[in-house]
């Protein structure tokens, strides 16, 4: 049995930062980042922590090997000298997935291929059998060439972390729960969750529930369940004493103060069953009107959106419209924080406002700026 794990948190191009202090913040002081993944070590538990406690990651994976391959020999003989029998047991389910770039092994089949091969290989030594039913839990393999160097990793996750199990439906496009999450941290309203909280366009609610999770200090796996719940070499004990921890950080006595909108009646339904489902059906307010309406209540507010794009004909007179209004606003309000993530080039001119930050982020696959418009902080009591 290894003793420190080589773990990867995984992140969407440019939210590094976020996921790295996120996992600073959960005591993994030794992370370092690289381009979308996040690299630290740990224990079998912090398997467990960290699936359940990371908001901005997509996944947490276990660093198997990392070698030089340029040649098929080379990938099958890295891969067979990894220890591939202390996770995987004579009945586990082990496909392979891979990507290459800039690499002589191009051909991402083959070296799929060559992979699972290499691994066969090395437990039919360990297990003194000729095939494998692959009928127990699943351990999904991942070999990424990148410059001619082989990573292969091991899935402890499953389906993304961004399913958190609470939205049964969605609306078109959604936002995905991990960019919401990172919205919320990068306009830093967790540091005073009392304050109020609001976004005009919620479709599916994704902001304010995220939100709600925050400020309860909800861990967001709590009500999924992961892969590598059902690996032997993970006791139970382990799964159940980090549940047990996320359970006992919950903080459900801090009074919310926020607010979704959305123009779409079937939003709103959408967005309240989610809510519902995540434990804040009576916490978080949604209200079925067009944004161009609403009027924010209270002082040093944050109002964080996603709003409309505009992609079809006629729908960018009202994006603008959309963004005008919240120009205004931020105008009356003053002492009220503004984030709205955008691929719209002119957001800015239209709101009569520079951004006071700016950051590049990937909403999907569009190109996105995150325009901070920052107000006062409130003052310390």
């Amino acid at each position: 049995m290894p003793g420190k794990l080589n773990l990867i948190a995984t992140a969407p191009m440019g939210l590094e930062a976020v996921v790295a202090r996120e996992l600073k913040e959960l005591g993994y002081h030794d992370a370092f980042i690289e381009n979308g993944r996040v690299n630290f070590t740990g224990d079998y538990i912090d398997i467990c922590r960290c699936n359940l406690w990371l908001r901005t990651s997509d996944r947490v994976l276990i660093k198997m090997g990392e070698f030089t391959a340029l040649t098929f020999d080379e990938l099958f003989e890295g891969t067979k000298a990894l220890p591939w029998e202390e996770w995987i047991p004579a009945h586990g389910e082990f496909p392979v997935e891979g990507r290459s770039h800039k690499s002589q092994l191009s051909s991402v089949p083959a070296c799929q291929g060559i992979v699972k091969k290499a691994i066969v290989e090395k437990l039919k030594l360990s297990y003194n059998s000729e095939w494998f039913e692959e009928t127990g839990p699943r351990y999904v393999i991942e070999i990424i060439l990148l410059n001619d160097t082989a990573l292969l990793t091991l899935d402890t996750t499953g389906p993304a972390l961004h399913k958190r199990g609470y939205r049964k439906h969605a609306t078109e496009a959604p936002l995905k729960e991990t960019m919401a999450a990172a919205l919320i941290l990068l306009s830093r309203w967790n540091q005073n969750p009392a304050r109020p909280f609001y976004d005009p366009c919620c479709g599916s609610g994704t902001l304010p529930i995220e939100a709600a999770m925050i400020a309860w200090n909800i861990a967001p796996g709590l009500r999924r369940t992961f892969n590598s719940e059902s690996w032997p070499v993970l006791p139970d004990n382990l799964w159940q004493q980090a549940r047990e921890e996320a359970f006992d950080s919950v903080k459900d006595d801090i009074p919310l103060n926020i607010t979704g909108s959305d123009i779409d009646p079937a939003a709103i339904e959408i967005s309240m069953a989610s809510a519902k489902a995540a434990g804040f059906a009576k916490e978080i307010k949604f209200l079925n009107i067009p944004a161009i309406q609403i009027q924010p209540q209270g002082d040093y507010g944050c109002l964080i959106t996603n709003p409309p794009y505009g992609e079809r004909i006629g729908e960018e007179k009202e994006v603008r419209k959309l963004i005008a209004h919240l120009g205004r606003l931020s105008a009356e309000l003053p002492t009220w924080s503004f984030f709205a993530i955008t691929p719209t080039e002119r957001f800015e001119e239209i709101f009569h406002r520079k951004a006071d930050k700016r950051r590049k982020l990937f909403n999907g696959r569009i190109e996105c700026q995150y325009l901070q418009f920052l107000g006062p902080l409130p003052p310390r009591h």
